[in-house]
């Protein structure tokens, strides 16, 4: 008996042992995955790559493309994966807009192994966002929204998501800068925190979060490459497209009507401006939000929001991360001192499309049928008669999205306003060909 009871109060005094241990252990981090977790899903997607059509010969574009040659190809099905976080209990799920896109079939995986189909909400190209929603009326286990406009350099990040397919990873870090930009596979990515915890493929669309257990950002990894750098969308945008989003299935474009163009140093010498960032104010687009407001040309533009503006091309970004009818903060310089206006955008107007595709693009569409796009008419001397456009042309897509009406046509070509091009595919009798158009 005596044995026993020492053996006893041995396992018992181990275990208060070990309990105290786990205790002294537990830390902050150790605390907000503990919280978080529960509300990050593994994200499964189908896709399936429709057969690609060539034309043994294009007659009207040889000069420019060569003579075309292919067939038939088949149909595959091919499989994605990513990850996510539940910001809602009603099973309303965030995510990168790549790790959906084209996708047939979405597969939710829950942090308990369960799976749940989802259906897409909406998604936005350009912030890389996309909103899904679980078919399932249960309630979820549910991350907050945190606020990213307070983020300090140096204070401690946690990421949460399953990269290589590999679930529920964690890893730390601290914020390493906000408001970043810069190049990816052939485009330039605005607006970003950086961090220094690993995000890598697989990672796409999970939780950034800070030590209160807030998201503060959603991860992507469009930068996979890169070593101990890591991107995340900031929580103050993510707000704002997923609002959109969820509203309207998509993203209402701004317009603020400010054209700008880059600084050299010449320039703002002469404006007595003596840093080398900045946007200079080249025009104000008549009836814009920007054209009413006091701005004037000769302005250069120091900040959006708080954070400042790199150059002319970071200007237009940044502006696209912010839906019509939300008021947007602007810092400029003027006469040797730095004011700010806040201005709202609005929808660009569709009546003003059809003038942009007549003056830049050189031709003017009608619908034919239910579904069809035509060209109706071609400005002589434009980009579209030069690579040899003709009325009866059929517009299949503008910018890879698929063209099934004028607004669709019109609401397309006003989120390419700022590019300097345009792809369309064309479709002449049984061929189709893919032509940019400088704009």
């Amino acid at each position: 008996m005596k044995l026993n009871f020492a053996i006893a109060a041995v396992w018992c005094f181990s275990s208060l042992v070990a309990r105290a241990d786990l205790n002294r252990r537990r830390s902050l981090g150790v605390e907000v995955v503990q919280k978080i977790a529960p509300a990050v899903v593994y994200i499964g997607t189908e896709r399936i790559s429709e057969p690609q059509f060539r034309s043994r010969s294009a007659p009207f574009l040889n000069e420019f493309f060569g003579r075309l040659g292919g067939a038939q190809e088949r149909s595959q099905t091919t499989q994605s994966l990513g990850s996510g976080v539940i910001i809602d209990a009603s099973g309303v799920v965030v995510t990168n807009e790549h790790v959906i896109r084209g996708a047939s079939a979405i597969h939710v995986v829950l942090a308990d192994g369960r799976q749940i189909d989802a259906e897409v909400i909406g998604s936005d190209t350009d912030n890389d966002l996309a909103v899904l929603k679980l078919k399932s009326k249960e309630v979820f286990p549910a991350a907050k929204l945190g606020n990213s406009s307070d983020l300090m350099i140096g204070e401690s990040a946690i990421a949460i998501g399953s990269p290589f397919g590999l679930a529920k990873t964690v890893t730390a870090g601290v914020i390493s800068a906000v408001g970043r930009s810069f190049k990816a596979d052939g485009r330039v990515y605005n607006d970003f925190i950086q961090t220094d915890a690993s995000i890598n493929p697989g990672n796409s669309g999970g939780p950034l979060l800070n030590l209160d257990g807030e998201i503060i950002g959603i991860n992507s990894a469009i930068f996979a490459s890169a070593q101990g750098i890591g991107f995340a969308i900031p929580a103050n945008k993510v707000k704002r497209i997923v609002a959109e989003l969820s509203r309207f299935g998509k993203v209402r474009p701004a317009w603020v009507g400010i054209v700008t163009e880059r600084l050299n140093p010449q320039l703002s010498s002469h404006l007595g401006w003596v840093r080398n960032y900045g946007a200079l104010v080249t025009a104000l687009e008549p009836g814009s939000p920007a054209g009413k407001s006091t701005l004037h040309v000769g302005d250069i533009i120091d900040a959006v929001d708080g954070i400042r503006v790199d150059d002319s091309e970071d200007f237009e970004m940044r502006v696209r991360g912010y839906p019509a009818h939300t008021p947007l903060s602007i810092a400029f310089f003027r006469h040797g001192k730095v004011d700010s206006i806040s201005i709202s955008p609005t929808e660009f107007p569709p009546k003003l499309v059809d003038g942009l595709a007549w003056d830049r693009l050189g031709i003017r569409l009608g619908s034919v049928g239910r579904s069809n796009l035509q060209v109706i008419a071609v400005r002589p001397g434009s980009p579209a008669e030069d690579v040899g456009l003709e009325p009866g042309d059929g517009i299949l897509k503008l910018n890879n999205q698929s063209i099934t009406s004028v607004a669709v046509f019109r609401e397309t070509l006003a989120l390419a306003r700022s590019a300097p091009g345009v792809v369309l595919v064309v479709q002449r009798g049984q061929f189709a060909y893919h032509i940019t158009l400088p704009f």
